[in-house]
């Protein structure tokens, strides 16, 4: 049961990172053009906060081992995620009225300003995301033979995620909805796996560092009596 209730949770949080990766494009394009340079931007705004997601979610989740520490950073870039639309104008302004009006814009910055576009409004709620794959393996892994498969697992279930939210966004959120409601329905979706962080932190009987010192066995974590009994 761990692991299905773990498989949607990456499930859903790689979906909301492809959503935003997706979705963002347009939100740029009003500010900044649809030239490639956006999308070369926020593909490359996004992998750097993968890619410090992960490196991070691992560290965190050796010093903490339990579910329940994930609610408050996902609650933040729920949040931050609901709001977007009213937060961020300001920030894309700012970004942009800082060059001389009436006067031609580098290149260089031509480039760049995507970049910042993107990195102050998705680089947050996208690493605290990505912070839940790693994270997951080190609370779900509890013997170290199954590491391998439980790490291929979570990350196929994350990758899911990401396909089913590059079809969803582009064949039907883009159809029905509003970038604006697309940006609510994603930031709601983040509010419900800090809530399920916490309830599978209840359901897994809190820390599991206290439990597997109790044990006397390091890789005892994360073990409720039920899961013991049925050898999962």
């Amino acid at each position: 049961m761990l692991r299905i209730a773990t498989v949607a949770f990456v499930f859903l949080g790689g979906f909301v990172i492809m959503v935003l990766e997706m979705i963002g494009v347009l939100y740029l394009a009003k500010d900044f053009g649809g030239s490639f340079y956006v999308w070369t931007s926020q593909i490359g705004v996004i992998l750097m906060a993968l890619s410090l997601g992960y490196a991070i979610g691992g560290t965190l989740a050796d010093r903490f081992q339990r579910t329940a520490f994930l609610a408050a950073p996902l609650a933040i870039a729920g949040i931050f995620t609901f709001f977007i639309p009213q937060i961020t104008p300001p920030l894309i302004n700012a970004i942009i009225q800082r060059h001389p009006p009436g006067q031609d814009i580098s290149m260089v910055w031509m480039k760049l300003d995507p970049a910042f576009g993107s990195a102050v409004i998705f680089f947050l709620p996208c690493f605290v995301l990505a912070i839940l794959s790693p994270y997951m393996i080190r609370i779900t892994a509890r013997q170290l033979d199954k590491v391998g498969m439980i790490s291929g697992l979570i990350y196929a279930a994350s990758t899911a995620g990401s396909i089913g939210g590059v079809f969803v966004s582009g064949y039907i959120f883009i159809d029905y909805l509003t970038v604006t409601a697309i940006f609510r329905a994603m930031g709601v979706l983040v509010l419900i796996l800090a809530g399920l962080a916490l309830a599978m932190d209840f359901w897994l009987g809190g820390n599991c560092k206290g439990a597997a010192m109790e044990s006397k066995h390091p890789d005892a974590g994360c073990k409720s009596p039920d899961l013991n009994a049925r050898g999962e």
